[in-house]
């Protein structure tokens, strides 16, 4: 156990954020992490890590629960605790021993499964009784493999209403997810503050792999899910011109095998390359250097890690309309928006957005935007905000008074 940190000298706001561990490597750990490292460029933080989250025969990636498939790490400013196991004892009492240590002023929950419910609601309990104020930080409004399954769907309906009822802020990636969010829950007049996704740029390689004129590369990355739409994609690229290849690398949930029966049946098979499984970091890196365009056919999705891979990445990419990846993508340059569920469409923008490769585009979004939108929401909850800085909404920045150093 970390040793308890002495009172900040500068009298910043102690943060402790709940989040997604390394056990069961997903899109939520790297963010975890990264919001973390961070806000701790501001705040006094500390992360209390789920580790294992439900029986390991029970998650879509059991094979490779527990493997290093992460290069990322912490901060040494920030404080970890790893972690909590579902069956709760002994680790929730270490967790709620990590929280009286740490002395949070607000604990920030991530939310994107009920399988961490009933620890969040202990977690919640304690740091209530500390004094902390909560704020949820919603990815999604529910898992959408939980929310298939009536009773998976009605025990977070459920018990998530004790946790939003000590919930003094919230934060969304978008102004669709708010709408979302306040649909579903009842929320009341509690403040809440958009957050746009940070940049995933610790997958930036060190050089891209030219093309040589060569065929287009297009690359689909993700889990392979029914929403994710690869299927969709696997059609388009059978109606495309000559002169593509595609890369799709993921692992299959929720059994939805349909893409790699589509891929092995494909008259185009010599051309594509699937790579069915949790890639590393590095490996992670070299898809990316080598694939000219990202195509995420999606036909739902709140946020997108690949598409912000891709956006760090400077590549052009091909993405639906659909959620808040509107919100995300639109002040992207090497963005084109297509609608989802449409083959057809699919090959007419994978054609249109061929002539924005081969050039490097600027990826907009930032982290220092994402810990603007916590300082606001801690002044719209009455928490005072960082001493040397003042929050401007209009330019959805921290400007800093004293010194331009955020430490």
């Amino acid at each position: 156990m970390p040793a308890s940190p002495p009172p900040p000298a500068d009298g910043r706001t102690r943060v402790v954020v709940v989040g997604s561990g390394w056990r069961f490597l997903s899109g939520i750990s790297y963010y975890t992490c990264r919001l973390s490292n961070a806000l701790a460029s501001r705040y006094e933080v500390g992360t209390i890590l789920m580790r294992q989250l439900l029986p390991t025969r029970l998650y879509p990636g059991r094979g490779r629960v527990g493997q290093q498939l992460s290069e990322l790490s912490y901060d040494p400013r920030v404080r970890v605790f790893d972690g909590v196991d579902w069956w709760g004892l002994p680790s929730l009492i270490r967790a709620v021993r990590f929280l009286r240590s740490s002395r949070p002023d607000v604990i920030v929950f991530q939310w994107w499964t009920g399988a961490v419910l009933h620890s969040y609601l202990v977690l919640c309990l304690a740091a209530r009784l500390l004094g902390a104020r909560v704020v949820v930080e919603f990815h999604e409004v529910q898992d959408t493999g939980e929310a298939a399954h009536r009773w998976a769907s009605l025990y977070c309906r459920t018990l998530i209403k004790p946790l939003l009822r000590c919930t003094g802020g919230v934060i969304v990636h978008s102004g669709y997810d708010r709408v979302a969010v306040r649909r579903t829950y009842d929320l009341g007049g509690v403040p809440d503050e958009i957050a746009l996704h940070g940049p995933f740029d610790h997958h930036v390689p060190a050089a891209r792999t030219p093309s040589s004129g060569g065929p287009c590369r297009l690359l689909f990355f993700g889990t392979i899910r029914p929403y994710k739409g690869l299927e969709d994609l696997v059609e388009a690229f059978e109606q495309l011109p000559p002169g593509y290849t595609l890369t799709v690398v993921g692992e299959t949930w929720e059994g939805w095998g349909l893409p790699a029966s589509l891929i092995a049946a494909s008259p185009l098979a010599s051309k594509i390359t699937f790579v069915n499984r949790y890639v590393t970091d590095a490996e992670v890196d070299g898809f990316f250097a080598d694939a000219d365009l990202v195509v995420l056919p999606y036909r739902r999705s709140s946020a997108s890690g690949p598409l912000h891979i891709a956006m760090s990445h400077g590549l052009p990419v091909v993405v639906t309309a659909v959620g808040g990846l509107v919100e995300a993508a639109s002040q992207y340059s090497g963005t084109t928006f297509v609608e989802p569920g449409s083959p057809s469409s699919l090959v007419d923008a994978i054609v249109a957005a061929t002539a924005k490769t081969g050039r490097r585009h600027t990826d907009p979004s930032s982290w220092e935007q994402s810990v603007a939108a916590f300082t606001r929401l801690f002044a719209a909850m009455g928490m005072p905000v960082a001493q040397d800085a003042v929050i401007t909404a209009s330019s959805n920045q921290i400007v800093p008074l004293f010194s331009p150093d955020l430490r």
